[in-house]
């Protein structure tokens, strides 16, 4: 087997790797987008809720119904943080699997001109080999000439 085809063999696993971790990045990347959409909706739905708390207010209300939504919002309050420290966890593991995409990536890429090159390499020394059974051709062709005309 020629250099060039066992290099192709390895630049095919590599591209398949990459196309795993572009895959894997994929994945990450609409998981985040996921993420953050959640904790938008609960930023937007604790805007509406303190509304709601000052219309109530302004409408008048008991100590009690005021400590609930209260409450409730502290429980809004820890429900975003939470929601934000999974947004940067998955903001962790997606920026991870980029950085292993691009590296796969660059590999592959590297691994492709390799196999280029040697497949460049073997195509000129073939041309160098049939030019030299060219000569040798000619050149046993012109000695039997020669002999023939002698």
């Amino acid at each position: 087997m020629k250099r060039s085809q066992r290099l192709q063999s390895i630049v095919e696993l590599h591209a398949l790797q990459e196309k795993e971790a572009l895959q894997v990045m994929g994945r990450c990347q609409q998981q985040l987008q996921e993420q953050q959409t959640q904790l938008e909706h609960l930023k937007v739905y604790r805007q509406e809720y303190l509304a709601k708390l000052a219309d109530r207010q302004q409408q008048g209300m008991n100590v009690s119904q005021l400590l609930e939504f209260r409450a409730f919002a502290d429980k809004l309050d820890k429900a975003i943080e939470g929601q934000q420290k999974a947004v940067q966890l998955q903001e962790k593991a997606f920026h991870q699997a980029q950085s292993k995409w691009e590296e796969s990536h660059q590999r592959t890429k590297s691994l492709e001109k390799l196999s280029e090159m040697a497949l460049a390499e073997e195509v000129k020394l073939e041309n160098k080999r049939e030019q030299n059974d060219q000569d040798a051709r000619a050149a046993r062709s012109s000695r039997k000439d020669g002999a023939n005309s002698a």
